[in-house]
């Protein structure tokens, strides 16, 4: 596992294309009539299980046509807020013919053999489901036109769906879908269906208002941590504050004597991946006071090796890292001569901070365990990652565990990890009854997955016509892998291919590694390792298009030309059209007045190309963002108002991680607790955003992910345009904590 890169670990994770692609011969299984109506079924590989006794085959992903005409599509992948459980469904409801009006959308439970792949992760979940979820659409189409054609006594050509309802183009009678539904269910699935040119499509590509947003408007929509269940108790808990401490005393007196507090649980650390690091929990009658009685007791840690971690001092050592020689990963050409033949050397070394996820919603988990059952609430990214790490936890099989999977109020990577669900598995077991656990702020702050603290250095040669000849590029951070093989002292040269592959792709090159031991859990955060590539490329490029004396379009716009790879021919066209249109609509290049600048970048993660031009005013220290353009190419979009909020977030992300969001650890403990020490932006503070998406045929690509990266780089650049300082370490504003 240590020799994969993030993305790998996380495409592992999701199902790779060829096992989907392989499978898809056996997708469409079954048909069948369930309380009066038509259930169609998709399978990844699994076997379709025949009806018997009035049950049926639960595929991975399905739609039921009730006989009142209403339908039900289940969504398989977790919504957290990006709006997949609205853009997939309609997917459906596109190909089906369905009427949007008439379709509610289930989110469906843990099962991987109904649902195939359900970690939500990795700007995939589109990728991968957009053809399978289509296709059981186009298949129920078919088989309602069928259905219509045998009532008739006429060809199916001779008939055609239109919105919920099947035309006679023979006399012009029309049948609903209802009505068919029971008729059609007994009809065989049609494997491979024919699916829809883009210019048939309704509401693909379109922008479609969220299923649930009325709900979510007014406070009726169910969170994790809203989930309530009879008999259930409550907790709080605290955990060490140093990954790899163990508890040393505790004295939980006055806690128990609080009214309303059962009981007080030693959770010890728990070898499973993705397990507890160990804690305290607190039971009671309500939230509120287990998290007060936490407060009470009286825990002394013994914190072990990991107390040396302090991140102001491990930043200045990862520089020193970086701007020595490291560990080969990649060399092409030869660097040296072009190093020696070079009008113009320039190096910088850019440098960022742990970030939390720091979702809305902390973690929380309602878990049920009997002697025969368990059963799970969660708002979850990876229900299959409970199952397993409860099963192990528990001693009994996967399938065994039954995981609702709940809305998130937020994620972004965190809630792929499954420690707070454990938590509560131990919790209930040892009360014997079902427990919600849900994390304080504080703790959820302090006990997390970070993205890693990182320092990039590159030195590059100009030649004398002002073009890049080498490119030298030195990356140190802990890495992800260091998850599964903690013995890593630096990040595996897997985990650099996104340096390697480059769409700038300079001749003479070379990749390093430096050292960099992880003294806390790193862990996928949104845009993972592209935040601090993107930053260190994109910021590297303006740097370089000023030592030559030229534009930084015009510069970038060479930058890519110079490469020749056909491997990258597409890179290379796409990451250009979206670097100029971002460009175009910002109004680069015009006379601004005194103070004001904007700045380029674009940047290629997930398989999507995002450029961003951000324009700024600065006064002093005052930096204000003023207006952002951002210009995305995903493939074919399935729900443009999604793919607009979705690059509006990535904005909001960008600039709390270019501005001021940082974790520090002293002691290695860390110090941040709250929004105070942790702050967000502020709704004053949101600039104007315009989204510009690239009209495509392509295969649909990432959105929840590449919109993070540019802005930073062109949020920097854009300051240096309107003052002439770089800043070359995130955030730029970090509190003194």
């Amino acid at each position: 596992m240590s020799n994969l890169t993030s993305e790998q670990m996380i495409k592992n994770k999701l199902g790779s294309d060829d096992n989907l692609n392989q499978s898809r011969r056996t997708f469409l299984k079954v048909a069948s009539v369930t309380s009066g109506g038509l259930m169609i079924g998709i399978g990844f590989g699994a076997t379709a299980a025949p009806k018997t006794n009035g049950e049926v085959f639960n595929p991975n992903a399905f739609i039921h046509l009730h006989e009142n005409g209403d339908t039900t599509i289940y969504c398989g992948r977790c919504e957290m807020g990006q709006g997949i459980s609205t853009a997939l469904p309609a997917a459906v409801a596109d190909e089906m013919e369905a009427d949007w009006a008439r379709v509610t959308v289930k989110q469906g439970e843990g099962n991987k053999d109904k649902y195939g792949p359900q970690a939500t992760g990795g700007s995939a979940s589109i990728r991968v489901m957009y053809v399978p979820m289509r296709e059981a659409g186009a298949a129920a189409k078919l088989m309602l036109v069928a259905a219509a054609a045998k009532v008739w006594k006429l060809a199916p050509e001779q008939c055609f769906a239109k919105n919920h309802v099947v035309y006679n183009t023979v006399n012009k009678q029309t049948l609903g879908y209802g009505e068919l539904a029971s008729l059609a269910s007994n009809s065989e699935v049609p494997q491979k269906p024919q699916l829809k040119n883009k210019e048939e499509f309704r509401y693909i590509g379109k922008a479609i208002k969220r299923h649930d947003q009325n709900a979510v408007i007014v406070g009726k929509r169910t969170y994790g941590v809203d989930t309530k269940i009879p008999g259930m108790k409550y907790a709080g808990i605290v955990h060490c504050p140093v990954l790899g401490g163990k508890l040393k005393s505790l004295d939980k007196t006055e806690a128990l004597a609080m009214p309303g507090v059962s009981d007080v649980i030693e959770i010890p650390r728990m070898n499973v991946p993705f397990g507890s690091v160990g804690g305290v929990a607190v039971v009671a009658d309500n939230t509120w006071t287990a998290q007060q009685a936490v407060k009470k007791l009286k825990v002394e840690w013994d914190h072990g090796p990991n107390q040396v971690y302090n991140t102001k001092e491990y930043k200045q050592q990862l520089v020193q890292n970086v701007e020595k020689p490291a560990q080969l990963v990649t060399e092409r050409g030869d660097l040296d001569a072009a190093f020696a033949s070079a009008k113009d050397r320039v190096k910088a070394t850019y440098t960022g901070g742990h970030l939390a996820h720091a979702p809305m919603e902390p973690n929380a988990s309602v878990v049920s365990v009997t002697d025969d059952s368990c059963e799970v609430w969660a708002s979850t990214q990876s229900p299959e990652d409970i199952q397993k790490v409860l099963a192990q936890y528990l001693e009994r099989d996967p399938k065994d565990i039954l995981v609702h999977v709940m809305m998130a109020g937020g994620a972004f990577g965190r809630k792929f990890k499954c420690d707070y669900v454990q938590e509560a598995a131990a919790i209930s077991k040892a009360i014997g009854a079902p427990v919600q656990l849900t994390w304080s702020r504080p703790e959820d702050m302090r006990t997390g997955y970070y993205h890693s603290i990182s320092a990039q250095h590159i030195e590059a040669s100009l030649d004398d016509s002002g073009n890049v000849s080498g490119w030298l590029h030195r990356a140190a951070f802990p890495s992800i892998a260091s998850l599964f093989d903690p013995s890593l002292d630096r990040a595996p040269g897997s985990s650099l291919a996104s340096i390697d592959n480059h769409p700038f792709n300079v001749a003479n090159f070379r990749s390093e590694t430096g050292e960099a031991k992880a003294h806390t859990r790193i862990g996928w955060y949104r845009a993972v390792y592209a935040i601090f590539y993107g930053f260190a490329f994109s910021s590297f490029a303006d740097e370089l298009a000023h030592k030559a004396g030229k534009d930084s379009l015009e510069f970038l716009n060479t930058l890519y030309d110079a490469n020749k790879d056909p491997k990258q021919a597409e890179q290379v066209s796409r990451s250009k059209a979206v670097l100029n249109l971002a460009a175009e609509k910002s109004g680069y290049g015009k006379q601004l007045p005194k103070g004001e600048g904007i700045g380029l970048a674009v940047h290629f993660s997930f398989e999507s190309y995002v450029a961003m031009a951000v324009h700024v005013k600065v006064d002093g220290d005052n930096i204000k963002v003023l207006n952002v353009d951002c210009a995305i190419d995903c493939g074919q979009v399935l729900n443009v108002d999604g793919a607009t909020a979705q690059m509006e977030g990535a904005v909001v992300m960008g600039m709390c991680l270019s501005l001021y969001t940082e974790i520090t650890f002293k002691d290695g403990a860390v110090v941040n607790g709250n929004f105070n020490d942790y702050p967000v932006l502020r709704i004053n503070e949101m600039p104007n955003v315009d989204v510009h998406i690239v009209d495509s045929n392509i295969k649909p690509t990432g959105l929840g992910e590449p919109g993070v990266s540019p802005f930073a780089p062109a949020l920097c650049n854009a300051i240096f345009a309107a003052t002439g300082k770089r800043y070359r370490d995130l955030p730029i504003k970090p509190l003194s904590i």
